[in-house]
């Protein structure tokens, strides 16, 4: 069962996977993502794409779950730019999946690609579920270091939002 502490954002499970020093700056309130251009052109695809769907279905205003699908079985589905970071994005959605379960809605995930019009599906298995439990550990350990950890620098953190923080001095 998730209690209070042990409930984050779906942004900071999906930076623990990217890079914990940006999940530290996230989770410490110093948010970069608006000087993005990136970050904006994500939220474009987000806003344009799947127009029929009812969007931003959010839960203890945490969880921001791009759109559900009810059919055969519900769908949660999250609109993604590219695949670059699909370890990341599949971990997100695996979060979602598992705060559900543990409220006790059974559901399946997709992770959606519309600009290269790919789509993938994600289940919550055991084994997922227990990695989210260690990706939540690691986020409380994080986010109660004083100070954010070293920068480890990755072929992706030119592109980051976060990148002046940690490399312009």
């Amino acid at each position: 069962m998730l209690d209070k502490e042990t409930f984050y954002t779906g942004t900071q499970v999906n930076y623990c996977v990217i890079c914990l020093r940006k999940l530290w700056f996230f989770s410490h309130y110093i948010r970069m993502e608006q000087n993005s251009d990136l970050v904006s052109m994500g939220k474009l695809i987000h806003e344009t794409s799947y127009k029929r769907a009812t969007k931003e279905v959010v839960i203890d205003q945490k969880i921001g779950i791009d759109f559900i699908k009810k059919g055969e079985k519900l769908v949660l589905h999250e609109v993604k730019k590219s695949k670059k970071m699909e370890d990341a994005h599949m971990i997100q959605l695996l979060y979602y999946l598992f705060v559900l379960k543990n409220r006790g809605v059974k559901a399946v995930g997709e992770l959606d690609y519309p600009s290269i019009r790919e789509k993938k599906e994600v289940i919550l298995t055991e084994e997922a579920e227990e990695k989210i439990r260690g990706i939540l550990v690691k986020i409380k350990e994080v986010i109660a270091l004083e100070k954010p950890p070293k920068a480890e620098k990755k072929g992706r953190c030119r592109k980051c939002s976060y990148f002046e923080l940690c490399y312009v001095k």
